[in-house]
């Protein structure tokens, strides 16, 4: 099993970039992701603002491109397979919705 250039942070673009990220790199994204590549990493390889990475992960950009990972994953690294959470992203708010709570100091 090699871990290819997902883990190398030498960017791919040379200078910081505003480009949208593409398919092929959305699916690289979500391949580093279930290998645990570090966030940092990611943005550096890609020279992108660390917002990109989680539009791909909540499925606002190139949304189909994650079946397209799990499918080249499944080839590529077929004894992870039973290791890693496939799950998608799931935003935890800072700020609580609800006020109710509130009410527990409350005498």
């Amino acid at each position: 099993m090699t871990l290819p250039a997902l883990f190398d942070p030498a960017p791919v673009h040379k200078k910081p970039s505003r480009h949208a990220l593409s398919e092929t790199e959305a699916i690289d994204i979500w391949i580093a992701r279930w290998l645990r590549v570090p966030r940092k990493i990611i943005v550096a390889r890609y020279s992108c603002d660390p917002r990109r990475l989680y539009e791909i992960w909540e499925g606002r950009k190139h949304p189909e491109s994650r079946a397209k990972a799990l499918e080249r994953f499944q080839r590529e690294y077929p004894g992870l397979l039973d290791r890693v959470d496939f799950s998608r992203h799931r935003r935890i708010p800072r700020n609580p919705t609800s006020k109710d709570q509130l009410a527990l100091f409350d005498e």
